[in-house]
């Protein structure tokens, strides 16, 4: 994996990009395909117990992530946008069926590009309201965290394109 950015890129704007080492079907495969991205989604010894998602613009998008202490914590949210293959927009702020959420904390969003050779350009963020939640999710380990899912991702990713 090879690292482009990781870290804000615009006021409470958070966002890794990176170039993996596996074809773009396999890495949007690890995304929409709940049971895959239960595998790699949370960085260890975190992990994602379930996955409930329509891949859809209003569908759900949500999961639940289990600490090594017995922590979890809920994502509830919705589907804003998908282009299959290339876009995923995601967030907290609607729940499925585009209901208003009492708490928004961020706006995810996925880009996905074919880099030369078999590698995929994996632009993955996060977009806040204010700066209390940038920092919030600076300090709960977004640099590290996100940096150890995406070679989780990437792992995955290659995995299933050798099984193909």
């Amino acid at each position: 994996m090879i690292v482009h950015h990781a870290g804000e890129t615009a006021p409470n704007d958070l966002c890794l990009e990176v170039t993996l080492d596996a074809p773009r079907a396999a890495v949007w495969r690890c995304w929409t395909e709940p049971r895959l991205l239960m595998e790699w989604y949370c960085p260890k010894p975190w992990r994602v117990e379930s996955v409930d998602a329509e891949y859809k613009p209003g569908g759900r998008f949500n999961s639940v992530f289990a600490g090594p202490n017995g922590e979890r914590f809920e994502n509830i949210g919705c589907l804003l946008a998908i282009d299959p293959g290339k876009e995923l927009v995601f967030t907290d702020g609607y729940r499925e069926g585009w209901a208003p959420a009492e708490k928004h904390f961020m706006t995810g969003y996925l880009r996905l590009a074919d880099e030369d050779g078999a590698g995929t350009r994996m632009v993955w963020g996060a977009r806040h309201a204010g700066a209390d939640d940038t920092k919030k999710h600076l300090e709960m380990g977004f640099v590290d965290g996100w940096r150890a899912a995406a070679a989780q991702l990437e792992e995955l990713a290659k995995s299933i394109n050798r099984k193909q």
